[in-house]
């Protein structure tokens, strides 16, 4: 069951009686009539596979299932802001917001251009806005259409978290689990927290989005995105985001096997520093943050870096090549040092440290599933932190 084929109005009307307690009493607020209720209801029950009331003479009761719906559709409904958007309208806008013209919302839709051309356009009228502007073959979305594409999936975000929590009712285990992973948590610590949690779930499917906190903090707040993991932020990117701490890291001062600072491994003075050149990450990251912070701590002025990246890969052949030096947690090149391939200088002077965490929206909650991926994410940050 997908969250886009949700009717809604029909979701309007079933929390419509969940708070009335009543068909008869929901018409007058969502303007259907009492059969028209009665379908929808039926409609979303064979959908999600649950029954959402149990039918007594003195009214509706809602069930556990519905009660779960409700909480969910009542967040995912304030989002849309609109009674008269469809499901197939919120579909074509978000594919088109997504992809950036017709022919590419076509293609991963299915549907005609001419289909989506008028359901964006009677979205337009809908939410009373001009939602994009024509740019050459492509559109780009005015900045009222790219507020309400990003509450559009928002809203179904919640509605995948609904059907997620009513199938966990009936035993089963479904749905999507999307994480961000930045550079930090690749190497060991998001593997081993997605073996744990597989080998017990093995139903629930994950889906790992890499890249760097830039690239990844507009899907997380777009609702692409259910979490993030790695270096946290300081000062935090926004109040609409809640930053929770799993362990501190210390980065370590790397060189090629056969580098002339071997000889002085674990003896370096600040001379040392600044005597080779340097491959860090660039301006803005935290790790760079915590570059510039050593030689503060020393203390000497920072030399000029005249390669910035923020690729391991990248920087492992670089180092194996040169003589540049370069400062990385351990974890992330836990492979490279017992290959042989990079050597440990030097722990980083000073208290030169970043702690690693989960970044996720600050209204977001999380299904059971999700709370029990946490759990062994969190378990696997205790085993990374006490290991040597």
């Amino acid at each position: 069951m997908k969250e886009d084929h949700l009717n809604i109005r029909h979701l309007m009307a079933m929390t419509a009686v969940v708070r009335s307690g009543s068909i008869s009493a929901a018409v007058r607020s969502v303007n259907l009539t009492q059969p028209a209720i009665t379908q929808g209801i039926a409609k979303l029950e064979a959908q999600l596979g649950a029954s959402l009331f149990d039918r007594m003479a003195g009214g509706m009761a809602p069930t556990p299932a519905a009660r779960l719906l409700v909480s969910r559709a009542d967040n995912a409904l304030r989002l849309i802001g609109s009674k008269h958007a469809t499901a197939a309208q919120i579909r074509a806008f978000v594919a088109l917001a997504r992809t950036g013209s017709y022919a590419a919302a076509a293609l991963s839709t299915g549907l005609a251009e001419a289909s989506l051309h008028r359901a964006v356009g009677d979205l337009s009228l809908a939410m009373g806005s001009r939602l994009v502007d024509r740019r050459g073959r492509g559109v780009m979305l005015t900045r009222r259409g790219a507020e309400i594409a990003r509450n559009f999936r928002l809203a179904l975000a919640e509605l995948r978290s609904a059907i997620a929590e009513i199938a966990a009712l009936r035993g089963l285990e479904v749905g999507q689990i999307v994480i961000g992973a930045m550079p930090l948590s690749r190497a060991r610590l998001l593997p081993n927290a997605i073996a744990a949690f597989y080998r017990q779930h093995p139903e629930v499917d994950l889906a790992i989005a890499e890249g760097s906190h830039a690239e990844l903090i507009g899907p997380l707040r777009d609702g692409d995105i259910d979490f993030m993991i790695g270096a946290l932020r300081e000062p935090s990117p926004g109040a609409d985001l809640h930053q929770m701490p799993l362990f501190d890291d210390r980065p370590v001062i790397l060189a090629r096997p056969g580098h002339p600072l071997v000889a002085r491994q674990g003896r370096l003075k600040p001379v040392d520093l600044l005597s080779y050149p340097w491959i860090v990450a660039a301006e803005g990251t935290p790790l760079r943050t915590l570059w510039r912070r050593m030689f503060e701590s020393v203390p000497v002025i920072p030399p000029h870096v005249p390669i910035e990246c923020g690729s391991v890969i990248t920087i492992r052949q670089l180092v194996v090549q040169t003589d540049f030096l370069t400062v990385l947690s351990p974890d992330q090149v836990a492979v490279e040092l017992e290959a042989g391939w990079l050597v440990k200088l030097g722990d980083a002077p000073g208290d030169v440290r970043r702690t690693i965490g989960i970044t996720c929206r600050a209204d977001w909650r999380p299904t059971p599933m999700q709370e029990r991926f946490i759990t062994d994410l969190t378990q696997q940050a205790r085993y990374v932190s006490e290991s040597p």
